[in-house]
């Protein structure tokens, strides 16, 4: 049986040139996505071997994802793909159940690699990060945990975004009402009071790009 992959990129050239790859050295790509969101719910429809996935995505990045995936279909291994090779960043991979961390950049020679050792159980993280997963665990304690809840992280990317609250309700599947208090209880959370401060957080915080 060949190894089974749900392949998810915003851009269309990227995602083909991976399912290219993918498919000559005999594995199976079961579904593309081009955002978390989709991609999500293909993992959860076809319950693959593994999910590919760029970080940087519109809608539902990788790493939140990664973090619905992981409470909802652990069985499913999950790798990013990703041009941050930052500790903060590789930190915040391995709290989500990532199991494979390929820097865009070594796509082409560790990807195929990184979907045999985590299809074997194994952690496999490119080896232009090694430092920066030595500093990431070497700081963890002084850094504070994330203090949003996935739910408020989504909501937090499509504010980031440009959506309004109207917007964020119907792409989550929530009431409006519900969106606010998010947004609302967020803003409280990080002490954050405008918007344009909120978008000025994700992008530092990475869960959206400038």
């Amino acid at each position: 049986m060949p190894i089974r992959i749900v392949l998810a990129d915003d851009h269309v050239l990227v995602r083909q040139g991976l399912k290219s790859l993918l498919e000559r050295e005999g594995f199976q790509v079961v579904a593309e996505a081009s955002d978390g969101q989709e991609a999500v719910r293909h993992v959860q429809s076809l319950e693959p071997d593994i999910a590919v996935m760029d970080i940087s995505m519109p809608t539902l990045n990788g790493l939140n994802a990664a973090y619905e995936l992981n409470r909802s279909s652990p069985k499913t291994k999950v790798i990013l793909l990703t041009q941050h090779d930052e500790g903060q960043y590789i930190r915040e991979a391995l709290e989500a159940g990532v199991k494979g961390y390929v820097l865009k950049n070594q796509v082409a020679s560790d990807l195929l690699l990184a979907i045999r050792k985590v299809s074997r159980g194994q952690v496999y993280l490119s080896p232009g990060v090694s430092g920066a997963v030595v500093e990431a665990y070497q700081t963890k304690s002084e850094k504070s945990k994330n203090p949003l809840t996935l739910r408020e992280r989504q909501v937090l990317q499509l504010i980031a975004e440009g959506k309004s609250t109207k917007d964020v309700a119907s792409l989550l599947g929530i009431r409006v009402k519900t969106a606010e208090s998010h947004r609302t209880r967020l803003m409280q959370k990080l002490d954050i009071h405008e918007t344009a401060s909120l978008v000025l957080y994700a992008v530092r915080n990475g869960i959206v790009q400038p």
